[in-house]
């Protein structure tokens, strides 16, 4: 029997995969969906969302996946590692993922066959096209130039590509010294932590989420502060020792997690 159901839950709800439905929308991912939401429905190209490692920007991905999950008139493309070795081979992925089969033997051909993609989606079928790269730390300087020709594809009211990049801060410096693809960023938002407050809340909601009963108590409030001040409002951490949390109570048949137990598991994973 796994140890969510010894504490009787149905699932597993402190696992570190982007799984939507155990997705907290904090005040910060909240307003991230929300205005890439509205940045995707009017057409307005390029969105950039930026955030630390673990903050929860994939499974904020997968959730505004979900948004337009029932919409057939918008086309969703997910690059989820962009490390490419050339800026041909970039190229052709991408009409490999458009579902393009050019007859093409050059970047110059795949940029041509992606443009009459572009526009026979967005102006003869009306379709939005949304191109949303995770880990776009990774794009090389080349790659940007790419995509910011594929953003130059536009009919007089919208940009024919909505595209999306979901990356650490890291990206930000590099973008700020490329101006004609910096200048195109319609939306530019950057996630923070949760507060104390939010961590709470991450904590309850993803334990009813997988099947506890709303009315039972796991954390004390004084386990739920010193997982704040350890993790520092960074969602993955805070799933991590949470899970660990739930683990030690399995092992010591022991039924609430209180901040001596908290305290051991931080003392052990900082060896």
């Amino acid at each position: 029997m796994s140890y969510y159901e010894i504490l009787g839950l149905k699932k597993e709800p402190f696992s570190t995969s982007p799984d939507p439905a155990f997705f907290y929308r904090s005040s910060a991912h909240s307003t991230a969906i929300q205005r890439l939401e509205i940045a995707i429905r009017l057409k307005r190209g390029l969105s950039v969302i930026l955030g630390d490692v673990g903050i929860g920007k994939t499974t904020m991905s997968r959730a505004l996946l979900q948004t337009f999950a029932n919409d057939d008139d918008y086309t969703f493309h997910i690059i989820l590692d962009p490390s490419y070795k050339s800026e041909f081979q970039f190229l052709e992925s991408l009409t490999k993922m458009f579902g393009i089969k050019p007859d093409a033997r050059s970047t110059l051909d795949y940029r041509e066959e992606i443009e009459k993609y572009l526009f026979k989606k967005g102006v003869d079928e009306n379709k939005t096209v949304v191109l949303l790269i995770d880990e776009g730390q990774k794009l090389s300087t080349p790659f940007l130039e790419i995509l910011r020709t594929l953003l130059n594809y536009e009919t007089n009211e919208y940009k024919l590509l909505q595209l999306v990049l979901v990356s650490q801060m890291e990206l930000l410096p590099r973008i700020k010294k490329v101006k004609n693809f910096y200048d195109r960023i319609a939306l530019k938002y950057i996630i923070n932590p949760l507060d104390e407050e939010e961590t709470k809340e991450l904590i309850e909601f993803r334990l009813v989420e997988a099947g506890l009963d709303g009315s039972r108590k796991v954390f004390t409030d004084e386990a739920i502060r010193s997982i704040y001040e350890y993790t520092e409002g960074y969602p993955r951490k805070t799933s991590l020792i949470c899970h660990n949390a739930l683990e030690a109570l399995v092992m010591h048949n022991k039924s609430v997690v209180d901040s001596t137990l908290i305290s051991k598991i931080i003392e052990r994973e900082s060896i």
